[in-house]
């Protein structure tokens, strides 16, 4: 009798998770069957896992309770003139008139907006982003906020580290954000030495545990970088602390100078309270009036996207992207996972005569991304995108460039945990100039390309064809 009840509840304890997979505000219907194919086949691991990694934080209202808090702490610490400079919408006349609605849609995120008087350095060498940011944090005069989903225990990492806890030595206020699941190889004794330095060290994500915590600490996880010094120079894009990206690997990341460091500092404050981190005083020294560049300077929008906002914005931005895109669209991604929208708006690009370019790894670093990346070849290839694989090293770059204006770099791969389920932050450059850059690095990276054709990917063998497709069904899990 009591295991015929035990069986009872456990059957609808299925139904039910399937229930709520079903009616999840989620409207990708890829990961919902994931799911339900999961739950299904292997009951017990299915339903520890959905309720681990796969609630909807979109569909809670749980999460909002911190950006308001953070709203009213910041509001209360800044000044109307910074808030006009984070969310005033007065510049956006300066972007080309169709591009403008990009703009507004991608202001919908935490309502930070397009700056100009901006200088940008694109840097595609690790060892120059080392060298680079290393001077930065030495010249170092009233704060360091940093906040890295990978910093490493490697000799490049080390030195960082050694000059922050010198820094904070010296007076500097150091301020350092970590990862916590990605980083959980880490032991605490590395974190206590910076913070018996003075660096204040807080975790992305709070320890209190209930389900939805738990799930928020191993599914959605801070994959941002940045750092910013001094309120007046800001960096971002691909490029972790570690070795294989200061040595290794092949990654895009920006230096920039001007009124668009307000905007990562906005962004990594909101990070730095909202995990639990203190800062007293009024905020006015962490946005200082931008020096004045060279020139006219760059448009720039720094637009971050967490899982708990309602809208997934860089998602939205990316498909807004390609499907205006009339030339071209070029793209650099290390994993190709694309959500069903994005998808069919590259398909869609290529199809009304838009040449779509798609730059990936030969080689993933990952064992499950590999037949995941290469399960969406042939659609592409159907289509008329064309794909290029990257020979030697591992590239890492997350760039799309298009028509010779629109330049997009950042931590955002094209993936469902990217796309959906990260904390992530990408900066669009509204700018011929750097668009031109940004187009040529990417020929250059042809180079060391083999371009993937239609013919030669349909003779790969039956076995490699079976393993992508099994790992089709799993890819938004991913």
């Amino acid at each position: 009798m009591f295991s015929t009840i035990v069986y009872i509840f456990f059957v609808l304890l299925i139904i039910g998770t399937i229930l709520v997979i079903l009616t999840d505000d989620d409207d990708n219907s890829s990961k919902k069957i994931a799911w339900i194919i999961i739950v299904t086949l292997l009951p017990v691991i299915g339903l520890i896992a959905y309720l681990i990694i796969g609630l909807n934080p979109r569909r809670t209202s749980r999460f909002k309770v911190l950006h308001e808090k953070f709203s009213e702490i910041f509001n209360g610490k800044t000044t109307e003139e910074i808030r006009e400079r984070l969310f005033g919408h007065s510049v956006e006349d300066k972007i080309a008139p169709e591009y403008q609605e990009l703009a507004r849609l991608l202001s919908h995120s935490n309502g930070t907006t397009v700056s100009d008087g901006n200088e940008i350095e694109i840097i595609t060498s690790g060892q120059r982003k080392f060298e680079a940011l290393m001077r930065d944090l030495e010249n170092a005069r009233k704060y360091i906020h940093m906040e890295y989903f990978y910093f490493r225990r490697d000799s490049g990492s080390r030195k960082i580290k050694e000059l922050l806890m010198k820094k904070a030595r010296e007076g500097v206020k150091v301020r350092f954000i970590h990862e916590n699941i990605a980083n959980i190889d880490i032991s605490p004794h590395y974190y206590n030495e910076m913070k018996k330095a003075g660096v204040e060290v807080v975790k992305f994500t709070r320890s209190r545990f209930n389900l939805l915590r738990l799930s928020a600490q191993l599914n959605y996880r801070d994959h941002r970088k940045i750092a910013i010094i001094d309120g007046k120079v800001g960096y971002t894009g691909g490029m972790n602390i570690g070795d294989d990206y200061f040595l290794k690997w092949r990654d895009t990341h920006l230096r920039i100078t001007g009124n668009a460091v307000a905007a990562l500092q906005y962004s990594f404050l909101f990070s730095f309270i909202s995990s639990g981190g203190k800062i007293s005083g009024a905020f006015a020294d962490m946005f200082p009036e931008s020096v004045p560049v060279s020139g006219p300077g760059r448009l720039v929008q720094i637009v971050p996207d967490e899982p708990d906002d309602k809208w997934p914005i860089i998602h939205m931005g990316a498909v807004w992207a390609v499907q205006h895109s009339s030339r071209y669209v070029y793209i650099q991604t290390p994993y190709f996972v694309p959500p069903e929208p994005l998808m069919q708006a590259l398909k869609a690009a290529a199809l009304k005569g838009t040449d779509v370019r798609i730059m990936m790894p030969q080689v993933s670093d990952s064992f499950f991304m590999d037949p995941a990346n290469k399960s969406h070849y042939q659609e592409c290839l159907d289509a008329g995108i064309r794909i290029y694989e990257k020979t030697g090293s591992f590239i890492h770059s997350k760039t799309i460039v298009s028509d010779d204006y629109l330049s997009i770099v950042g931590s955002a791969n094209m993936d469902f945990r990217s796309l959906e389920l990260n904390y992530e932050i990408n900066a669009y450059i509204y700018d011929r100039d750097t668009a031109l850059e940004n187009r040529d690095i990417f020929l250059k990276d042809l180079e060391n390309c083999c371009e993937i054709l239609p013919e030669q990917w349909k003779a790969r063998p039956w076995y490699k064809k079976l393993w992508e497709t099994v790992m089709r069904l799993f890819a938004p899990l991913l």
